[in-house]
């Protein structure tokens, strides 16, 4: 088995942390922060101040509101939300970033799982910028 090289490509899911947000005050000041609306879902992003946690760490948080349906639409798009943040946001976040995808009325659970992903890329770039 060879040793990853820096020079191969971007890190690779085990050698970047994610960590869930679960405070109401990381997401409130998440809310405060830069974000992009995309069809599929609407993605918060904020660069932590030194000292507030780890500086190695990605952390991401997930909300539906009511507004996206019942229960089961709600878990559905979250588990989706989930995981499309699972497979992207080690290679595409940044360490010491807060990132929250909120999911969208009658399109998250809907659309097309690589359309949510590619949104999922276009939303990091505009946060960063």
């Amino acid at each position: 088995m060879q040793d990853h090289d820096a020079a191969e490509g971007p890190p690779t899911a085990s050698s970047v942390c994610l960590e869930r947000l679960t405070a109401r005050a990381d997401f409130l000041r998440a809310s405060r922060a830069g974000w992009k609306a995309m069809p599929g879902f609407v993605l918060q992003g904020r660069r932590r101040q030194p000292g507030e946690t780890r500086a190695d760490v990605i952390r991401v948080g997930f909300t539906c509101s009511k507004k996206v349906g019942n229960a089961v639409a709600r878990n559905r798009a979250k588990r989706r939300l989930r995981e499309i943040a699972r497979l992207d946001l080690p290679r595409l976040g940044r360490p010491g970033w807060d990132y929250v995808l909120i999911g969208r009325r009658d399109s998250t659970d809907a659309m097309p799982f690589e359309t949510l992903r590619r949104d999922l890329a276009r939303a990091i770039e505009a946060v960063h910028r």
